[in-house]
């Protein structure tokens, strides 16, 4: 990973963390709206996050952004597409731009948890680097993801996603519900409750 080319735009994810977070929302709208709810749309959800993060659609389509899946698991259940063999190197584009998608798996010498932050570390300090978004498993990760931020440079836009607020950091947050109710077709309109 260190001598990997980056893009200006990255977006680091723990997708272990997220396809669990997916499931407890379908669980809970499922019950709360009364209606099946669908496995979130991949391309949809990388899409929210970017917006998330500030990445603006350009006219001409220019803006590249790398996705980095890190990963025990073979498959995000509750995604679609979600097998991460298959999702490993493709790419689409968008209304904001191009993604690239790498799917990075634990390997048995290092914890899933270790790779995370030395990938956030990486990429973080990399020079070529502008704007990079975090997906962290923040209830367990988030102190880590703080130490490791510390030290990226002031010139990068740097949001990092949790499912709460969390306290310190110097960098953007952003709730990570909202882009995963989007991609799981879940509308403002029907959280709306009638008095």
């Amino acid at each position: 990973m260190n001598d990997t080319k980056w893009t200006e735009n990255i977006i680091l994810v723990d997708a272990d963390y997220v396809d669990g977070v997916a499931f407890n929302l379908i669980v809970n709208f499922e019950r709360m709206l009364g209606r099946r709810i669908p496995q979130a749309d991949m391309a949809r959800w990388i899409e929210c996050v970017a917006l998330d993060g500030g990445l603006k659609p350009q006219a001409d389509g220019s803006n590249v952004t790398q996705v980095v899946l890190v990963h025990e698991k073979a498959q995000m259940d509750n995604f679609l597409p979600g097998m991460l063999e298959e999702l490993d190197g493709k790419a689409f584009k968008g209304d904001v731009g191009e993604f690239l998608i790498s799917c990075v798996k634990v390997e048995e010498m290092v914890t899933k948890d270790d790779l995370f932050a030395d990938s956030l570390r990486i990429v973080s300090s990399a020079p070529e680097v502008r704007r990079l978004m975090v997906v962290p498993d923040a209830e367990h990760d988030y102190d880590k993801v703080r130490q490791t931020l510390r030290h990226a440079d002031d010139e990068k836009r740097i949001t990092v996603f949790a499912m709460q607020p969390m306290t310190g950091g110097q960098f953007r947050q952003e709730i990570l519900g909202y882009s995963l109710m989007a991609a799981l077709g879940i509308r403002g309109e029907e959280l709306r409750i009638e008095n």
